[in-house]
């Protein structure tokens, strides 16, 4: 019985390793089911109001467009994304032909008739909620937690697992783009302490980081208690023995509090990124390090981790290319030249996260084009400099798409005039399951960590048809999405 059970955690492990990736072209095809999605919950709310009261079968839609499309785009139809996104739009166009509802109104919100209702409903903040934003993440959330369970189904394509060294997947995009959207939103103290004209000395950042990071490394600690515990199946080349990616994300804070400090040298982020990627990248390359990540025997602690503690270097640099972008993504006002008007401000957003997308994507073709550029190959591994370009180029292309999305759909959120107003614009332009998905992101990433543990101990994944593996896989997506979507009702949010 021992013997059999050995046996079938290695099968679980070769399941998982030795892999090589799939091409780029079509991760962008399959992550393009997200936004297209959102296309028709826009044209569905934007044009009938179908979600402004969230009956039944306003939650049943949300659910399929928001979570089941993304599922069957990597599952069911995996080979035929492109067809899943027609069959998504198809009837977003009958929908848009259609007269729309009468409630919808696109008209500019009304000013207050006096100074006390202004007063009442609130005035703006300098940095607003971004609907776009919050459909970015929650999507980017969704696809995370589908695929941690997903993987372990032969169902899911062995392509888009994460790679053993070298080359890109899905799963690699995903790890790198939890990264990358947590610098976005990590922007948001800093925009506010320069609104309101202070800095907070390098001894307070680090200890307001460290009330973030304790959290984190404790879950870290106890997924490795749990881990070696049960003797659960794991893939020891993607972070080392004991390193797992809750460590990378404590971790992660106060460094960034740290390297804050070197924007009085380096007054921006992305330069900073690069420069990062750079430094590690010639270091890679150079010394004897990229033999020792991908060879060296595990002889100590650091040895036993290499893979994690090494490939943290370009996690960071991920994450402050992710601030970088949220810096001019999350205030109110990107450019005060640019005029006062909403449709100008929102055109200059466009345009510099296009210009972003641009910088980051060509950035990516000249470090991997072996005829062009330096021709090196992406390494989730090692989190490499052309990891780190591919990651922010994807994640800057999905934020500008969500954006360009909502620009066309809720133009009238950015004509709100006070906090109320706004609050409500808000909750119209976003779909309820992605805004709760990305309200308790991570304590619904924890849950998802700890069903995939309950699944794979017990049921066998590697034996099951695929009938059964997309019912347990809704199943597991319904009981998220019921998690996420009640804790938002009650108006919880879990902060890790």
């Amino acid at each position: 019985m021992a013997s059999n059970a050995t046996s079938y955690k290695q099968m679980k492990e070769d399941f998982v390793s030795g892999l090589s990736g799939g091409s780029v072209a079509e991760i962008n095809y399959v992550t393009a089911v997200g936004p297209v999605a959102f296309v028709l919950w826009s044209i569905l709310q934007s044009r009938q109001s179908f979600f402004k009261s969230y009956k039944p079968l306003s939650i049943l839609v949300d659910f399929v467009l928001n979570v089941t499309a993304i599922l069957l785009a990597f599952t069911l139809y995996a080979n035929n994304s492109l067809l899943l996104c027609g069959l998504i739009l198809a009837p977003g166009m009958l929908v848009y032909a259609l007269p729309p509802n009468p409630v919808v109104s696109r008209k500019k919100p009304k000013l207050p008739p006096n100074a006390q209702s202004q007063k009442w409903a609130g005035a703006l903040s300098v940095l607003s909620t971004k609907p776009f934003l919050t459909t970015y993440r929650g999507s980017m959330l969704v696809t995370t937690c589908l695929a941690i369970l997903a993987v372990d189904f032969r169902i899911f394509p062995r392509r888009f697992a994460k790679v053993e060294t070298w080359g890109t997947s899905l799963m690699d995009v995903g790890v790198g783009s939890f990264v990358f959207s947590a610098g976005v939103v990590a922007a948001r103290p800093v925009l506010k302490e320069r609104a309101e004209g202070r800095g907070a000395p390098l001894l307070q950042r680090l200890t307001y980081s460290m009330r973030h990071s304790l959290p984190l490394l404790v879950l870290g600690i106890v997924r490795l208690i749990s881990v070696k515990g049960l003797d659960y199946a794991e893939h020891v080349t993607e972070y080392g023995v004991h390193w797992n990616f809750f460590f990378t994300l404590g971790f992660l804070p106060p460094f960034v509090a740290l390297f804050q400090s070197a924007l009085k040298i380096i007054p921006s982020y992305a330069a900073l990124a690069i420069l990062l990627g750079v430094i590690y990248q010639v270091v890679l390359e150079s010394t004897s390090l990229k033999a020792f990540i991908l060879a060296a025997p595990r002889t100590d602690l650091f040895s036993m981790n290499r893979e994690g503690i090494c490939s943290f270097v370009g996690y960071l640099a991920i994450f402050l290319a992710g601030q970088d972008f949220g810096m001019f993504v999350l205030p109110r006002s990107i450019n005060p030249r640019s005029g006062t008007s909403n449709v100008s401000q929102r055109i200059t957003l466009l345009l510099t996260m296009t210009v972003w997308t641009g910088i980051w994507t060509v950035l990516y073709f000249f470090t991997t084009n072996f005829t062009y550029g330096a021709g090196l190959d992406v390494s989730r591994r090692l989190a490499n400099l052309p990891y780190v370009l591919w990651i922010a180029a994807f994640n800057s292309a999905q934020l500008l798409a969500c954006c360009a999305i909502e620009s066309v759909f809720f133009p009238s959120f950015y004509n709100a005039v006070d906090a109320k107003t706004e609050q409500e614009a808000y909750e119209t332009a976003t779909s309820k399951v992605l805004r709760s998905y990305n309200r308790n992101g991570l304590a619904i990433f924890l849950l998802a960590n700890l069903l995939t543990g309950l699944v794979n101990m017990t049921v066998p994944t590697l034996d099951v048809g695929p009938s059964v593996a997309m019912g347990i896989l809704v199943g597991y997506a319904a009981v998220l999405t019921t998690a996420a979507v009640v804790l938002d009702t009650l108006n919880i949010s879990i902060k890790l």
